[in-house]
C-alpha cells in the first residue's frame, strides 16, 4: 500500500475550508469527504484534524453547533462563515499561484 503523502504547511486549512464550502459537516465526516474526493490519496488523521478546526474556529473562519448526528449521537458540526468564504478565497488563489510555480520547475526538469 501507498504511503499517504505529508501535506504542505497551510494545504490542510485550504482543504478543511474547501470541504465546509457547501454543507455544515462534523470532523469525521470532513476527514471522510478530503479522504473520499482524494480517492485515498488524502488521508488526515484526527491528531491533525481537530486542532486544524479549532484553529480555524478561533480565527473566525467556521463555527461550530452541536446536533444530533446521522446516528443519532451529538456531534460538533462546523460551518463556514463570511470570514472564512473570504479567506478560502485568498487561499485558493495562492494555491493555484504555488501550484503554478511547481509545475513550471517541473517542466524544466
Amino acid at each position: 500500500m501507498a504511503r499517504t503523502p505529508d501535506l504542505l504547511p497551510g494545504t490542510l486549512d485550504l482543504l478543511i475550508l474547501r470541504t465546509l464550502q457547501n454543507d455544515p459537516l462534523h470532523g469525521w465526516a470532513v476527514s471522510e469527504r478530503i479522504q473520499q474526493i482524494s480517492q485515498d490519496v488524502l488521508q488526515v488523521n484526527q491528531g491533525s484534524l481537530y486542532p486544524a478546526l479549532h484553529r480555524l474556529e478561533h480565527q473566525g473562519w467556521i463555527e461550530a453547533e452541536w446536533k444530533p448526528s446521522e446516528l443519532g449521537r451529538r456531534a460538533k458540526y462546523y460551518r463556514l462563515t463570511a470570514s472564512g468564504r473570504r479567506q478560502l478565497a485568498v487561499e485558493t488563489r495562492e494555491w493555484e499561484r504555488m501550484a503554478h510555480a511547481i509545475g513550471r520547475v517541473m517542466r524544466l526538469a
